[in-house]
């Protein structure tokens, strides 16, 4: 197999915190020294959240704009994808930074339950944060959670609602959504190559979760991602001690396979992302 893989690093998420693992990169700087490493080990996206200084999850633009501006001149040509997600805010909110214009953004297209809340996409958040990626051209990343997102996203993407090249994420292992099964795993690749043969897929697993989806991504021929944002340790007795490391176990299995790691580059000419 000879096409290039993927990486993106979620750097920092809106659940860990440094209690749970000390690298864990909460302020923009730690954020962006924390990158640069990831980018160094072979990420080629970057998926950030914000948060304010004392670990809490905010939308807050201001943050992400000091963040792009960070990554751009520290991470030049990296990929940088922002999180629309509904645990950093609410509504609207949760695109705010748009108008910033990064490369990608995050996008869930349904609703699903997660361990202690229900992890809201009301179809009209959907529908205008479809339109602020449209408007400010921005390729959103499809965080699927289940079968009916993959679907819904490929409906979307035919029916011209999504901008840009058609880029589903299989997220696996959160409690309550799409477990981390090898047969639904190959059922959702199956899906993707016969429904939408021309798009591009990558998978991420929760927790111990993450180096087993890797895997199974790098080995079927698509993309994955790994950092603290979905899990904290390299072992259940040993934490992971950066986002490069957790890199370096997926660029170390495109190796095994015998795949390359995508530069920025050549990742931006996947995607169909206009050059750096």
């Amino acid at each position: 197999m000879t096409k290039p893989c993927i990486l993106c690093c979620a750097i920092t998420g809106s659940v860990p915190r440094k209690s749970d693992n000390p690298a864990v990169p909460i302020t923009v700087s730690e954020q962006i020294e924390s990158s640069h490493a990831a980018v160094e080990a072979g990420a080629s996206i970057i998926h950030a959240h914000v948060r304010m200084d004392d670990g809490t999850p905010t939308s807050d633009p201001d943050k992400f704009a000091l963040l792009k501006e960070g990554l751009e001149k520290h991470c030049p040509g990296v990929i940088i994808q922002f999180s629309t997600g509904g645990r950093s805010g609410a509504g609207a909110e949760r695109g705010g930074m748009l108008p910033l214009r990064p490369d990608m953004a995050s996008l869930s297209v349904g609703s699903n339950n997660f361990p202690t809340r229900v992890y809201e996409n009301p179809p009209e958040l959907i529908d205008w944060l479809s339109s602020e990626m449209i408007k400010y051209e921005i390729t959103p990343e499809i965080e699927a959670f289940d079968m009916s997102h993959i679907l819904h996203a490929i409906k979307r993407s035919e029916a011209g609602l999504l901008f840009g090249k058609l880029y589903v994420q299989f997220v696996m292992g959160v409690k309550n959504a799409m477990p981390c099964d090898k047969e639904i795993f190959d059922f959702y690749v199956h899906t993707m190559q016969t429904r939408a043969p021309d798009a591009e897929w990558c998978a991420a697993g929760i927790g111990a979760n993450q180096i087993v989806v890797n895997e199974w991504a790098i080995a079927a021929g698509g993309h994955t991602r790994a950092g603290l944002e979905d899990n904290v340790r390299l072992d259940k007795d040993t934490l992971a001690p950066s986002n490069a490391a957790l890199i370096q176990r997926a660029a170390d299995l495109c190796a095994k396979y015998d795949r390359p790691v995508a530069t920025p580059a050549q990742a931006r000419e996947i995607l169909g992302l206009k050059a750096a």
